[in-house]
């Protein structure tokens, strides 16, 4: 079962935001957390309190389950563009330089790890005296 977490209209660019999120897309939930509260980039607090706030939604639509047994796991991340605001900074001769102060839409989803994909098949013992 997996849980979203959505930050809207953060003030950092989603240039600099995508730096952050890409750094813990597809890690577990633990590790994610270390790489976010240790990183030096301005958008990791960010990140790191909404990831908190989706382990806290998977938690509220799970509440059978215990935190430590799941293995979670950040499925998705990304960042899209959020609302652009225009300033106007003076320029020589009477002119005016337009800045544009960029805003984003972080979501981060996260889901328990299915141990299927990591399942060991056996070889019976006449398919390794076969082979040799």
């Amino acid at each position: 079962m997996e849980a979203v977490a959505k930050l809207r209209n953060n003030k950092i660019a989603p240039r600099k935001m995508r730096m952050v999120v890409d750094t813990i897309r597809g890690e577990r939930v633990g590790r994610a957390l270390d790489i976010l509260r240790f990183q030096s980039k301005a958008g990791a607090p960010y990140v790191e309190k909404l990831l908190l706030s989706a382990i806290a939604n998977w938690e509220a639509k799970n509440p059978d389950m215990e935190l430590e047994d799941a293995d979670l796991f950040v499925k998705t991340t990304f960042v899209s563009e959020g609302r652009t605001l225009k300033r106007f900074q003076p320029a020589p001769q009477g002119r005016a330089h337009r800045i544009r102060k960029r805003s984003c839409h972080i979501t981060i989803i996260i889901d328990e790890a299915v141990n299927e994909d990591f399942v060991i098949e056996e070889v019976s013992t006449e398919e390794e005296t076969d082979k040799a």
